[in-house]
């Protein structure tokens, strides 16, 4: 259902409406007319974030475990140990 009333083929003119403020074009007739939406009340967000840094701090934790494991893995590979004690040995080496 449209507000609008013309025959198709016919070019829609925007209505004007007076205003003591000023002219307004109104684009959709009738629109002005429409009751107005009530915007729904804010509710604030305490307690809904309750909890949050206990999770980021387990969520850290674990990256941290696993981090740990990575790396105890890589440093027990047989290239690794030999590279760093090779690394150690060259640092103490006196010329």
């Amino acid at each position: 259902m449209s507000l609008n009333h013309h025959t198709p083929g016919e070019a829609v003119q925007p209505v004007r409406q007076a205003s003591e403020e000023a002219d307004v074009l109104e684009i959709y007739p009738g629109a002005s007319m429409a009751p107005r939406v009530k915007p729904r009340p804010r509710r604030r967000l305490t307690g809904s974030d309750a909890g949050m840094a206990t999770a980021e701090y387990a969520i850290a934790t674990l990256a941290a475990v696993g981090f740990a494991g990575l790396l105890v893995f890589i440093l027990r590979s047989d290239e690794v140990r030999g590279f760093l004690l090779n690394l150690i040995r060259t640092a103490l080496a006196l010329p």
